[in-house]
């Protein structure tokens, strides 16, 4: 018989939670990391734990632990002089970071570990970094840059990685326009026919990851009308890409006769996609509804609101979610630390919305989609909230945290980093609540 322990009295008495850490090719000595007295101030389901592994290390993106525990976490926009990737050690084993440093004089948003190198993305290149036997850069200062030239607009800029299991890696160029407008986010403006964006950018690229030096003519467009992917993950069990789109904005402030408030704080929906070679989603020209799971035609392009589209060039999406809610973190969970039902599952880190008003702002959260027989079932929960550190998000700067990458360490332990404090959260599951 099951013996649920509620998390208020878990974590009045700090149960430990003792993991075995291992991956495929070692087993780890146990470690017992507690959670913190207060859960980390997060909201989770009953059998997990939190604790803040480091907090204030500046606006943390994505993120990356190696087979020894260490953490690699990428910074966001301008950053200080070997700055741009910082790396967390717990010397101490307590799942607290005491060793800090730092590397790298280029912000960015991806990061990922595969075959001996650490691979780390600016908002125009990417790099990679060889590692020693124990997970740590051989040289900092002296990356090898494999791809470089990648188009940077004014927005959508940051450059999300994956990597495959037969030697490539997939690069969003996110598109530096809201609806492919012929004036941006100008109200009654029209679409451009076609839209000249998406020759560099508004999709996936697809690049080697042992070649130096590439750019657009060595790569390929691997899929298109993906207007910004910020959470992107390559499933293992699937041997295929998936991708978390950010839907398009401003349906009411730009076509007020055709769109409520109502519908702008609701609409399009923020969406899955499965990628194979040659996926069109539709961007600019469609948008997802998600009240009538519908592909619809964009009112740039001539739709009303009313209009389906018909196209058979473009996907539909494998899921949708709520608008608006800032999908920038993707993780497919192989670990078996959790409870069987996570197995293969995705983890999703919305990170919270600007423009649902008059409706409060929403996401702020860490959601979980279990999947069977290779796809989502559509029944997606709420795993880890309260990061917003507030009932009611109003204001788009209001929260206190926005989770933003997902990560998962050799124990099986999902590691969630913050862009606003540069919060790194370690969730842990504890068996004794079995």
């Amino acid at each position: 018989m099951r013996k649920i322990v509620s998390l208020s009295l878990a974590f009045l008495v700090l149960l430990s939670t003792t993991v075995q850490a291992e991956d495929s090719t070692h087993v780890f000595n146990q470690i017992t990391v507690k959670p913190d007295a207060d859960n980390a101030g997060l909201k989770l389901l009953p059998g997990f734990g939190a604790l803040k592994v480091a907090d204030n290390l500046g606006h943390t993106r994505h993120l990356v632990v190696n087979a020894q525990g260490d953490i690699y976490t990428k910074i966001m926009g301008r950053v200080a002089s070997e700055k741009g990737i910082i790396k967390l050690h717990d010397s101490k084993g307590d799942g607290k970071a005491d060793v800090i440093t730092s590397f790298g004089n280029y912000g960015g948003t991806g990061i990922a570990i595969k075959n001996g190198y650490l691979y780390a993305s600016s908002d125009e290149e990417v790099f990679r970094y060889k590692l020693d036997d124990k997970g740590g850069v051989l040289d900092t200062k002296q990356p090898e840059k494999i791809i470089t030239g990648l188009k940077k607009g004014n927005q959508h800029e940051t450059k999300s990685i994956a990597l495959d299991n037969d030697g490539n890696i997939y690069v969003n160029i996110g598109a530096y326009s809201n609806s492919c407008q012929i004036e941006d986010r100008t109200k009654g403006s029209l679409g451009k026919m076609p839209c000249p964006i998406l020759d560099s950018a508004g999709g996936i690229w697809q690049f080697k990851t042992n070649v130096l030096n590439q750019s657009y003519a060595q790569g390929e467009r691997y899929a298109t009308g993906l207007r910004n992917v910020v959470g992107l993950d390559w499933n293992s069990e699937l041997n295929e890409l998936f991708v978390m789109q950010h839907g398009r904005d401003q349906l009411h402030d730009l076509f007020p006769d055709l769109y409520d408030e109502r519908a702008n704080a609701e609409k399009p929906a923020e969406t899955m996609y499965a990628i194979k070679k040659g996926t069109n989603a539709g961007w600019p020209y469609v948008y997802y509804d998600p009240e009538l799971n519908k592909k619809m035609v964009a009112p740039e392009y001539g739709g009303d609101a009313k209009k389906e589209s018909t196209d058979p060039s473009f996907s539909n999406p494998t899921m949708a979610f709520p608008a608006h809610l800032a999908p920038n973190g993707l993780l497919f969970y192989t670990g078996n630390q959790f409870p069987e039902k996570y197995k293969n599952g995705a983890f999703i880190a919305f990170h919270g919305s600007w423009n649902r008003a008059p409706l409060p702002q929403a996401g702020y959260y860490v959601v979980f989609v279990p999947f069977e027989k290779g796809k989502p079932t559509g029944k997606w929960e709420v795993f880890a909230d309260g990061f917003s550190g507030m009932e009611v998000v109003t204001g788009t700067r209001g929260a206190a945290h926005r989770p933003c990458g997902l990560a998962q360490g050799p124990d099986g332990s999902l590691y969630v980093s913050d862009d606003v404090k540069g919060t790194i959260y370690r969730i842990v599951y504890n068996k004794e609540t079995k």
